[in-house]
């Protein structure tokens, strides 16, 4: 694109962001000094790039997903998005983390006036104690107690029978050894006590070890606020099918965990563009991320799930600004 049709095109998805009707060639005329039939001319050229396109009852132009796209990464002038200080402790209560979670959802609804959306903390990587407890042959429940008391659950598949005692006795010694430890740790240090223990033991350990991680990475759940204000969205409910895939996306949450994981591993503000993004299952959906942590460290995700026609100068910063005050309440109460 030379800058001409770089200009067309930002005011063109500016317009239909703000008008949500297709925008067509004398409505640009009366911005640029250009005629009409120039103007036919640059649009057919953005249209061939597949930036634009007609929506078949109309002869102006809408944005494309590969147009937004264009738009978000390379046009977009943001806006910085202040709240008072006074507020903060008010929206996001710094005592309950998972309260805080919550409010953070709901503050990302309100201000955007869309879905907001939370992927809640990891659980603690940190475990205080282990149990073994038989259920039946070659089978072995792992309990896992965290610092701060909350529990949970796998079931091991192990090599051969284990009597309780030896279970007494391999949970003992995990304990002592590495307690206060994280699942991490525990396998890098078990990996110099296994001339030490008997090859039986040391599988069991080592199948703890393993399910232990993988507990330790599972986040608890995607806490959703304001779906219900996408029904006011007419870019979404013009189209029932499209509004049923949405609201499947809410209840299966399946996708929606994936993306949300997915964006905990990048760094600052993410934006996926449905048809844009494979992550987005939706074509006319876009959704907005951000990471938040404890202490500096990367605990979960947040974001926004609305339409692609948004301002997008106004929802990223709110995502943004909640990231940082998710971050600071959770690090507050750590």
């Amino acid at each position: 694109m030379d800058d001409r049709a770089r200009a067309l095109l930002k005011v063109l998805i500016e317009r239909y962001i703000a008008d949500g009707t297709p925008v067509g060639s004398r409505t640009l005329s009366k911005v640029f000094d250009l005629s009409p039939a120039t103007i036919r001319n640059v649009m057919a050229d953005l249209e061939e790039l597949g930036l634009i396109h007609s929506p078949h009852t109309s002869a102006g132009r809408i944005p494309t997903p590969k147009g937004y796209r264009v738009f978000v990464d390379t046009m977009l002038a943001v806006q910085p998005f202040e709240l008072t200080h006074a507020n903060i402790r008010d929206m996001l209560p710094v005592a309950d983390p998972q309260r805080a979670v919550s409010a953070a959802a709901a503050l990302l609804s309100n201000l955007s006036q869309f879905a907001g959306v939370v992927l809640s903390p990891k659980r603690a990587q940190v475990f205080r104690q282990i149990e073994f407890i038989r259920l039946s042959d070659r089978r072995v429940l792992l309990i896992i107690v965290t610092p701060n008391g909350d529990v949970q659950n796998r079931i091991l598949s192990v090599q051969r029978d284990y009597r309780d005692q030896e279970l007494l006795e391999a949970a003992n010694f995990f304990n002592a050894h590495f307690g206060g430890k994280s699942f991490d740790e525990a396998r890098s240090a078990l990996q110099c006590e296994v001339d030490r223990l008997r090859d039986d033991i040391s599988s069991l350990m080592q199948a703890a070890v393993e399910a232990g991680t993988e507990a330790a990475t599972e986040s608890d759940d995607v806490v959703i606020s304001g779906g219900a204000k996408l029904l006011e969205v007419a870019d979404i409910t013009s189209d029932m099918d499209r509004l049923r895939r949405m609201f499947g996306l809410f209840e299966k949450k399946t996708e929606l965990l994936k993306l949300l994981d997915v964006s905990s591993r990048a760094q600052g503000v993410q934006i996926y563009i449905g048809g844009d993004s494979q992550l987005v299952p939706l074509d006319d959906v876009t959704v907005i991320t951000a990471p938040y942590g404890v202490d500096g460290r990367v605990v979960g995700t947040l974001g926004v799930i609305g339409p692609t026609r948004m301002a997008y100068e106004r929802v990223i910063p709110i995502v943004d600004i909640t990231s940082r005050l998710l971050s600071n309440a959770l690090s507050h109460h750590s």
